[in-house]
């Protein structure tokens, strides 16, 4: 009656050598082919560098003066751009402003990867239930794997570095701009891409001038989830190279610095709030005027 209570499961030997074979086979394709994926992945090192470069470089004065206009032009919100301004100052007041800089273009770069590739993925899971089924299975495995697992294939190929660490945050953040973007086209009014085919427009016109600009609610919420899913991994992904807020956060939890963990991690949340309102009143925005131009 063992094997009510014992599950039965492969055989211990067959097991390590299935284990082996693949971890084998991996080792096999990195040697073969890691220098060609990371030539392949030298121009995201190169913007990825840019990106830091101008934002770490630029005065600081200049660069609130630069979000709070931001903040203004996306929510017409004394209240948010204030808000937006006085977290700045704060953060820079207690000594993280470079680290904070850092952490935000790491968030710009991976928030233009997740829009350029989420975009054209969404819009084709829109326009093909077929694709629609390919597709989500794959999002649904990304959405919970854990987050750790994405370091150990990329780290293989890409070995430490930002570059390894903006891919496995791309991965992490991209299903939510996928999902929102299908979801967003999906959603258009029938009879209004039924008006539009009785006036002729193609299925590109159709898609540039109708369904992008009424999903585009939709789509700034997954823009908005796509970024706070990046900077969830900030300090995971602080693991394998990658700099600005997670290192702090990352040594304090090595080393037991209460103070420099709670002053990095209150940085995370304060950058985060930040690009949550922006873009969430942004949404807001598009959709109000939604409501008055097609209501």
């Amino acid at each position: 009656m063992d094997w009510l209570w014992k599950f039965p499961s492969m055989d211990e030997d067959m097991l390590r050598a299935l284990k082996k074979s693949v971890d084998e086979g991996f080792r096999t394709f990195t040697r073969g082919y890691g220098s060609s994926i990371e030539t392949l992945f030298s121009p995201l090192q190169s913007f990825l560098i840019w990106a830091e470069r101008l934002m770490t470089g630029m005065p600081w004065p200049l660069v609130i003066a630069i979000i709070g206009a931001i903040a203004w032009l996306a929510t017409r919100s004394w209240r948010i751009v204030v808000g937006c301004i006085v977290t700045l100052l704060l953060i820079g007041y207690f000594d993280m402003w470079e680290d904070t800089m850092k952490t935000v273009s790491m968030i710009f770069v991976c928030t233009v990867l997740s829009i350029a590739v989420g975009l054209p993925i969404g819009i084709a899971m829109s326009r093909s239930d077929r694709m629609q089924k390919i597709v989500n299975p794959i999002l649904d495995v990304m959405q919970t794997m854990p987050s750790f697992v994405y370091l150990i294939p990329v780290v293989m190929l890409l070995g430490i570095g930002r570059v390894p660490g903006v891919i496995a945050v791309v991965i992490y953040a991209l299903p939510p701009m996928i999902r929102l973007t299908n979801l967003g086209i999906r959603m258009v009014d029938r009879d209004v891409l039924e008006a539009a085919d009785a006036f002729g427009s193609s299925s590109w016109q159709k898609l540039r001038n109708v369904q992008l600009p009424l999903a585009l609610p939709t789509i700034m919420a997954g823009i908005n989830q796509t970024i706070m899913m990046a900077l969830a991994m900030v300090v995971i992904a602080s693991m394998i190279g990658v700099q600005g807020l997670g290192q702090p956060v990352l040594k304090a939890i090595a080393n037991q610095y209460f103070t420099l963990g709670v002053f990095n991690g209150l940085a995370i949340v304060g950058i985060a709030i930040i690009f949550d309102r922006i873009s969430q009143a942004y949404g807001l925005r598009l959709q109000k005027h939604r409501e008055v131009v097609h209501g």
